[in-house]
């Protein structure tokens, strides 16, 4: 069982050495990287990669430790027996699974990906190392310890707005994906648009990346918004030689919109155009 990438997905050795020693190892592997480099497609192209299930727990700012567990609705068993109904003898009818029971009780390996775990709570993680270690804990309603029949591959997305403590990280790997460099960027290109001439690929690039090199740029374009931003100047029928000729001193690019996401960035760009054109 190994991760060598998929046909959609380009994977740099660097990528599937991480991975797969996650999968030796049976570490979670922590992925982080700029926003728009694959981070949470990684957990899915692995799944599809190895034949195996996913299971997604999306974290949110609210997320608890204990909602990945299960969550007891005592409120509904409460309503249940003022109502006379017979459900509220098995008290398992009000635990709702949360994604770790699910992983663990799969009957088959399954890939879990938690993702953005730094948007929760600080304590968040710490919350999580008995059962991401020992693959297990106990359900007081039930009174019972649920175990994991098959340690589940974990990839844990983060986008660094929290360090993440000592203790957890000591029980992970790490993988930090770096901005493709124009070689793999042309990979990337070539998987997404196989029949795309070389000419517009380049000059497609020259231009994604000379934006990233403006100094003062905010929020840097990622490699999904170039594949966003190939597919428009594709429908427009945006010619290589328009690009190749394009001076952003003085003109803005077609379509800036995809690659721009903020009015700071938007402004500077602008902004630098018209002090060109004055000189």
């Amino acid at each position: 069982m190994k991760f060598q990438g998929t046909e959609t997905y380009v994977a740099t050795r660097e990528l599937q050495v991480s991975v797969n020693a996650s999968i030796h190892l049976q570490k979670p592997l922590i992925v982080k990287g700029e926003p728009g480099t694959g981070k949470t497609l990684l957990a899915h192209e692995i799944a599809r990669s190895l034949d195996k299930r996913i299971i997604t727990w999306y974290v949110k700012s609210t997320t608890t430790a204990q909602q990945g567990l299960y969550e007891y609705d005592a409120v509904s068993r409460l309503r249940d027996s003022q109502l006379g109904s017979d459900k509220v003898e098995d008290i398992a009818n009000y635990i709702k699974k949360g994604k770790l029971w699910e992983a663990f009780e799969s009957e088959e390996q399954v890939v879990l990906l938690i993702d953005e775990i730094d948007k929760a709570d600080i304590e968040f993680p710490n919350d999580l190392l008995l059962e991401l270690d020992k693959m297990e804990f106990y359900c007081y309603e039930l009174q019972k310890t649920i175990k994991a029949k098959h340690r589940p591959i974990i990839i844990i997305t983060s986008n660094n707005e929290k360090e993440l403590p000592d203790a957890f990280l000591r029980r992970c790997l790490f993988h930090f994906i770096r901005f493709p460099d124009k070689e793999t960027m042309q990979e990337i290109i070539d998987v997404h648009y196989p029949d795309l001439k070389e000419e517009m690929a380049q000059s497609a690039m020259k231009v994604f990346y000379d934006i990233r090199d403006i100094r003062g740029i905010k929020k840097k374009p990622s490699t999904s918004e170039l594949i966003d931003w190939i597919k428009l100047l594709l429908m427009e029928k945006i010619i290589p030689s328009e690009l190749a000729e394009l001076n952003m001193k003085e003109d803005m690019p077609p379509h800036t919109s995809a690659l721009l996401k903020n009015e700071e960035d938007w402004d500077l760009l602008m902004n630098l155009a018209k002090r060109m054109r004055r000189f």
